[in-house]
């Protein structure tokens, strides 16, 4: 089976188009799959008898799995076969996802959604250097990568919508829904996706020193980041597992320096477009995640809507499905991708700002324009993010650079929603409020005043997403070559 034909130039032609909804479909389940889970943790709790730290435990599991596999992930599939890679790992999360669904305790989601975690770490890159691999750099590529954007931030705005619904007949369905979808997606690749040419194999072997110590280093960083939501409680843990994960990274650093056949190449690090946008995309999924977060708990604790009235609110944010691949993609070819980005940060920077003076009585009207302003913004950045990744690295290391791309996102939402639940938390206590539940025991107005200040963090967070987009403005960097001599980076 060889890639379709699709020469630079020419419009997309039927069966690239069909291995585009593919690719699509596949990071489209991604996204659904992590939103609806949101939806029904509640009703998980309530079914099952979670306690506080196991419900936590369950979506830190994914985060983990996810942060942790990434890296490796990307470069195995550059290495091992994208094809290949992708339908492996799109098996392993059909049958993890569907373990969910049948779990009767704790312990069985936890495991369940850390496997889905690292099908999902696998299967992303994979899917996205598939995708530059079929679809020629230009006019076809940057189409083909605004319908993906769209596509994948459409995704989780969905998700919570589905996932109210399909809590309000049953939660497990939240987990069967994904697997049906799954195995839809597979039988279509079987057929479509076309292999991208055989792999160079290193000479010197796999490098699975680099991969042990890059894969310890991404699992250990990720908890750390989770643990900050705790505060001050076991803050020697924190600061245990923080130094044990940068030991793992000197310790990988040092590895891929001397290795003959490195599993990730340092000298991509010298791409600053790739450096921009891992870090604008770490600002920008991390203050989507905190607000997303913050907007559940005002809309369903404070105020006392249901999970389907706040998943039809979020509904707005979805008009990036449909402004992505059509809008965006035309701004793009005239403005150029960096002006587009540094657009899409600014109108989230603004988005949350808006929504600083939230209210007892606020109408659904007063929280619109943040909605379609994130819509936008999402609309405007997302599809320039994914393409500003991989400029200025050769196409054989796109896997590595998409890998480096969604470990900056997934790292990003767990810091995200770290940093806001730990300044909640604290804001609570600073009122005396009891902190079994997110609320507690705080009055109406004391809880929102919480609320406010942990809604700073997204503000802040976006507003220096904002700075790191607008460096990318004039500054454009030459490709970096696979063959150029590595820099001697310092740790």
């Amino acid at each position: 089976m060889s890639v379709p034909e699709n020469r630079p130039g020419d419009r997309i032609n039927g069966r690239a188009w069909g291995v585009l909804f593919v690719l699509c479909g596949a990071i489209f389940l991604e996204g659904i799959d992590v939103a609806m889970l949101n939806v029904a943790l509640p009703s998980i709790r309530a079914d099952l008898g979670l306690s506080t730290g196991m419900l936590s435990g369950v979506v830190s599991a994914y985060v983990l799995g996810y942060g942790g596999f990434m890296l490796l992930g990307g470069r195995a599939a550059d290495l091992l076969g994208r094809r290949r890679m992708f339908l492996v790992w799109l098996v392993v999360f059909l049958v993890f996802a569907g373990l969910g669904g049948f779990a009767t305790n704790g312990w069985t989601l936890l495991v369940a959604r850390f496997v889905t975690g690292v099908a999902a770490a696998f299967l992303t890159p994979a899917g996205l250097s598939l995708l530059t691999a079929h679809f020629p750099q230009g006019r076809q590529r940057n189409k083909a990568l605004g319908v993906y954007a769209g596509t994948a931030a459409g995704g989780f705005s969905l998700g919570l919508v589905a996932g109210g619904l399909l809590t309000s007949v049953g939660w497990r369905w939240v987990f069967f829904a994904p697997v049906i979808l799954a195995a839809l997606i597979l039988l279509a690749a079987v057929r479509l996706i076309g292999d991208t040419g055989r792999p160079d194999r290193p000479a010197g072997g796999f490098d699975i020193a680099g991969a042990l110590s890059i894969t310890g280093a991404m699992l250990l960083l990720a908890y750390g980041v989770i643990r900050l939501e705790h505060g001050g409680d076991g803050l020697a843990v924190t600061v245990g597992v923080f130094a044990a994960g940068l030991a793992a990274l000197v310790a990988f650093t040092t590895v891929e320096r001397r290795s003959a056949s490195p599993l990730v190449r340092l000298g991509i690090l010298r791409s600053a477009p790739l450096v921009r946008a891992n870090l604008a995309a770490l600002l920008f999924l991390g203050s989507f995640a905190g607000f997303q977060f913050l907007v559940t708990l005002y809309l369903q604790e404070i105020r006392g809507w249901g999970t389907l009235q706040t998943g039809l609110a979020m509904l707005v944010v979805a008009i990036d499905t449909i402004l992505a691949p059509t809008l965006t993609t035309r701004l793009v070819n005239r403005y150029g991708n960096a002006r587009v980005l540094f657009g899409g940060m600014a109108l989230a920077a603004v988005a949350y700002a808006l929504f600083l003076p939230a209210g007892l009585e606020w109408a659904y009207t007063a929280m619109l324009p943040t909605l379609v302003l994130l819509g936008l913004a999402f609309s405007l950045a997302y599809g320039p993010l994914t393409l500003a990744a991989t400029d200025g690295v050769d196409e054989p290391e796109h896997g590595l650079a998409g890998g480096l791309l969604y470990t900056a996102m997934q790292f990003g939402t767990a810091l995200g929603l770290s940093a806001v639940t730990a300044v909640n938390v604290a804001a609570l206590a600073g009122v005396g409020a009891p902190q079994d539940g997110v609320v507690g025991g705080a009055s109406p107005q004391a809880a929102l005043d919480a609320l406010r200040t942990a809604l700073l963090v997204p503000v802040v967070g976006a507003v220096l997403g904002v700075v790191v987009a607008a460096l990318g403005l004039r500054t454009r960097t030459p490709a970096v070559p696979a063959s150029e001599p590595e820099p001697a980076l310092k740790v």
